[in-house]
């Protein structure tokens, strides 16, 4: 048995096998060679897995971040924070910071970010004499912030694979999320000043009203999303609904931008989107069915307590589990496969579900623009056309940002505990 669910999946992840045909290959193995039960029940695992009412967020976040990426709202998001920010020194990094946490509280998926805003921001920051290295290194990294703030669809698949509330999480991820921006804004602000990069022009009300009025559409979905669900008015994957209806409202009718042409290209690129999750989120349940059966998250945490390891230490040991499979997986399936062997231990450790939740979903944060396989650096390369050398040498410091940040939010539970105290009855 260890050979079909330890080895196994191993060896097939080395050799650059997708992660939903590994899991699937586990299974299969271990249900065929080493068990005797029919294979019907891994039908039954695979279709309950994403027979489930929050899964419906998913593609309904998806959709309405694609349609609200399609059109001008991210030039409108920049407009805003940039007359917001005023003559600040480091302004137009500050814009980007600030842009990508509203953007991230529409579309909820970090490479949108990175292509969006990235593409608006880039000739901006090159005009104003930022490093392209200092550049790079920014419009890849901040993108991550998307999946801590919500809506957040990495957060939507912790709940479902740790039987979580995605409306405490949500609280949660917002405390998290501002701590991430303001951080990062206070390194670029202090980059600005040390090399010596001039601020913006003069902040003035009546720029500022009218930047407000022109992104008033795309400023609306967020306070829509969250006031909607911490109102008691509907449910997150009711909000994701209204968030999609809001999106097509706003696009077609408001701001006049998309044609029906665009809003069904739009579906198609979310079903497929979409469909990739939700096979990922069927293999990584039923791999983990298998190790529920066999009782092995059951072992490892009396293991772990017999060893008798002080919380902090175990949480050190998880930070650095978590940072290095971020290089090499994507979030979706990172939180699918370890969830049901991680969370049964901070559990007996005493570690809150929600806060472990935040702490995986910053840890796997880190990974969208870590080397190797971090999708960002790919979307920065590709869309924004920076070569691969900038983009590493450039996300070293922000690296160094998000380890505090992950820290911070690591020992100090408060941090997130506070917003579902505030928020959540």
């Amino acid at each position: 048995m260890a050979l079909a669910l330890g080895i196994l999946p191993v060896a097939l992840l080395l050799l650059g096998f997708p992660i939903f045909l590994v899991l699937l290959a586990a299974a299969v193995t271990a249900l065929a060679g080493f068990m005797d039960m029919p294979l019907a029940a891994l039908h039954q695992n695979l279709f309950g897995a994403i027979d489930a009412y929050t899964l419906l967020a998913v593609p309904f976040f998806i959709f309405a971040g694609e349609l609200m990426g399609r059109g001008s709202v991210a030039g409108r998001l920049v407009g805003f924070v940039q007359a917001a920010v005023g003559p600040v020194r480091g302004s137009l990094a500050l814009t980007t910071v600030g842009s990508s946490a509203l953007f991230g509280a529409i579309s909820g998926v970090s490479a949108a970010t990175v292509a969006t805003i990235g593409r608006a921001m880039l000739p901006a920051l090159r005009r104003a004499g930022y490093p392209e290295t200092f550049s790079a290194g920014m419009l890849t990294a901040v993108g991550a912030i998307d999946i801590v703030i919500p809506p957040s669809v990495a957060m939507i698949v912790y709940g479902v694979a740790a039987q979580q509330s995605v409306p405490r999480l949500y609280a949660a991820g917002i405390l998290p999320g501002l701590l991430l921006a303001l951080l990062l804004g206070a390194y670029v602000a202090w980059f600005a000043r040390r090399h010596g990069i001039a601020g913006g022009g003069r902040f003035s009300w009546p720029a500022l009203r009218a930047a407000t009025l022109r992104g008033l559409g795309a400023l609306g979905a967020p306070a829509i999303i969250l006031g909607g669900i911490y109102g008691g008015v509907f449910s997150p994957t009711e909000a994701a609904a209204v968030a999609c209806l809001y999106a097509i409202v706003v696009s077609r009718f408001f701001y006049r931008e998309l044609a029906w042409r665009d809003i069904l290209d739009a579906a198609g690129s979310t079903a497929v989107f979409t469909g990739q999750i939700l096979l990922i989120v069927a293999c990584a349940a039923a791999y983990s069915w298998l190790l529920t059966v066999h009782q092995v998250p059951a072992a490892l945490a009396q293991w772990l307590g017999a060893l008798q390891v002080a919380p902090w230490q175990l949480l050190l040991a998880i930070n650095a589990l978590l940072l290095l499979v971020g290089c090499v997986l994507d979030p979706i399936s990172a939180i699918l496969l370890l969830s049901p062997l991680l969370v049964p231990i901070a559990t007996a450790a005493g570690i809150d579900p929600v806060h472990f939740g935040i702490i995986v979903t910053v840890n796997l944060s880190i990974g969208l623009f870590t080397p190797p396989f971090g999708v960002n650096i790919f979307i920065a390369q590709s869309v924004l056309r920076l070569p691969l050398a900038q983009i590493y040498r450039g996300i070293v410091p922000f690296l160094g940002v998000y380890l505090v940040a992950l820290l911070l939010i690591t020992y100090i539970p408060s941090i997130s505990l506070a917003g579902v105290r505030w928020l959540v009855p």
